[in-house]
């Protein structure tokens, strides 16, 4: 068989680990799809978003690179609000898009699907993107993407290729993949960190996603010196949950501004301190901040860091435990450190009313490894972001970037990287709209997930929201499905959830039966939360 741009790529992906791809079939990447689709997986999504979504998902959850298959013009352009998601969480995914005949690539003729600097645009939401120019570079044009992808901080890679060098003859032979270590911090700054570090008597840890792969690192500093692990919601996991001194995402709980007040030294670790983790900036973070991040552009962007240092906080990790300069804090920080953490489940316990039950029933149906992939709807925003345990950084899947309807492509993806065992799609019914499609897919590919959808009619965080303002509520109804209907018309499951005593037993039976499955919480039977839900956003008012 002669061999095309379609055979390279999947030699590409092979050496790179991934055996399965995701996207949408056009006339501007057949060569491609059907070389994945004959040697690996190809994965048919409904929209191109979902397939970068999907192969983001599916990086998260393996911890390698997810891979997107898209069309030229409208079909890249559908791709990049994802790529946006990808590009603000740093996952590493390979967007491989198509392109109009090189000989009319820039000619503005009007070719079919050709669109104004489709690189340019590209660029923008991506952290790296290229075109491919000749058959002879296509591999090596290929391979850079993947190391790029791949090296951290990471980031999603797109490469668009023209369809004609798609088609050509290429010339292929196995290549060992290299990804560049990063390197470890600068001596004199580790001798400032270990120095400051040391003089501290109240210190305390925030752990960004920046910790992912630094899990067993922070939780022998964490352990060795007795200190509070607070997280962003993009570090949670690294050290699990029900860890006695993991205080977790509550850093702007009364209970955990209480703490940090009383701090005397932060080190932060690989974290952006977003504004909606943080109370806008209001967080209070002590003088002493040591900052550690790859990127020497973060410390010191939010909060002013008193001992930025710049390298990887692995190497960080091991040289402060093994420098022998720490000692364990006084026994009452500690203890300090455990009664936050129980005082801020138990405050939001309590606001959350029988919405708690629904956090624990999810946690008691799946495993420990489980991926509970998480759209942006009130159960996300509220318990499933703070109280439902997470216990390892893969099981953290969530839009970093906070967009809305990217939760059920991930799950997809997370769920398609390792079929062991169950994973897990919290949903609004708003969000789920957005790509209402894609529960095709799911019915398609038979992945074993259970999509919980909690339905109220509409987009409840922004109606909680409108009323919290005192103002009439408008553009949050919407109307939705028949779930059940729904469900039996493409051959899937479906259980709902109308009351707090019905939770347990529903999603353990859900996630036994080891295929899709719809469990919908009907919100209006269920009944509301104590405190409603607002999200932790700003709004300007009038002077």
């Amino acid at each position: 068989m002669r061999r095309n741009g379609g055979d390279l790529l999947v030699q590409v992906l092979r050496e790179a680990g991934v055996d399965t791809v995701f996207g949408i079939v056009s006339v501007h990447n057949q060569p491609l799809v059907e070389a994945v689709a004959r040697e690996l997986r190809f994965v048919p999504v409904r929209h191109e978003a979902t397939a970068v979504n999907a192969a983001d998902g599916y990086a998260r959850a393996s911890g390698g690179l997810g891979c997107a298959l898209t069309s030229t013009g409208t079909g890249a352009g559908n791709a990049a609000g994802a790529l946006v998601e990808s590009l603000s969480a740093g996952t590493s995914v390979l967007h491989v898009t198509g392109q109009v005949e090189s000989r009319y690539l820039g000619s503005g003729r009007g070719f079919i699907h050709e669109t104004k600097d489709q690189l340019g645009m590209l660029q923008a939401v991506s952290a790296y993107a290229a075109t491919i120019l000749d058959s002879e570079t296509a591999g090596k044009t290929l391979r850079d993407g993947v190391v790029r992808a791949l090296s951290r901080p990471g980031g999603p890679v797109s490469v668009e290729w023209p369809i004609d060098l798609q088609y050509a003859e290429q010339e292929i032979a196995a290549e060992e993949l290299v990804v560049p270590q990063a390197p470890g911090p600068d001596a004199g700054q580790l001798e400032a960190a270990l120095a400051a570090l040391a003089a501290a008597r109240r210190p305390a840890v925030w752990a960004g996603g920046g910790v992912a792969r630094a899990g067993a690192e922070l939780l022998a500093l964490v352990e060795h010196w007795g200190v509070p692990l607070l997280t962003s919601n993009s570090g949670r996991g690294a050290v699990p949950e029900d860890h006695p001194l993991c205080i977790g995402n509550y850093g702007t709980s009364p209970a955990g501004r209480e703490l940090l007040g009383e701090a005397d030294l932060l080190l932060s670790l690989g974290t952006h301190f977003r504004s909606n983790e943080t109370g806008d900036y209001s967080m209070p973070v002590p003088a002493a901040h040591v900052q550690v991040d790859l990127d020497p552009a973060a410390n010191g962007r939010v909060y002013p860091a008193t001992v930025p240092v710049t390298g990887d906080i692995g190497e960080f990790l091991r040289a402060v435990t093994e420098s022998g300069r720490l000692t364990p804090v006084d026994a009452a920080w500690t203890e300090r450190a455990r009664r936050t953490r129980e005082r801020v489940r138990a405050a939001q316990r309590h606001g959350l009313g029988d919405h708690a039950v629904l956090s624990d029933a999810v946690r008691a149906a799946l495993p420990r490894d489980a991926v509970i992939a998480r759209d942006v709807t009130i159960a996300s925003s509220s318990w499933g972001n703070r109280l439902l345990p997470i216990y390892d950084p893969r099981a953290n899947v969530f839009p970093r970037g906070g967009g809305i309807g990217q939760g059920l492509g991930m799950a997809l993806g997370a769920a398609l990287a390792d079929e062991t065992r169950p994973t897990l799609a919290l949903c609004g019914d708003g969000g789920l709209a957005v790509h209402f499609g894609e529960i095709l897919t799911m019915a398609q590919e038979k992945p074993w997930l259970v999509l919980l959808v909690c339905n109220d009619g509409g987009y409840g965080v922004l109606r909680n929201m409108q009323q919290a303002n005192g103002t009439h509520t408008y553009a949050v109804d919407l109307v939705n499905p028949h779930f059940a209907l729904l469900a039996e018309s493409i051959g899937v499951p479906y259980r709902r959830i109308e009351s707090a005593d019905q939770a347990v037993a529903v999603l353990a039976e859900a996630a036994s039966l080891q295929a899709p499955v719809i469990v919908e919480v009907d919100l209006v039977a269920y009944g509301p939360m104590r405190t409603a839900f607002t999200p932790p956003v700003s709004v300007p008012t009038e002077s």
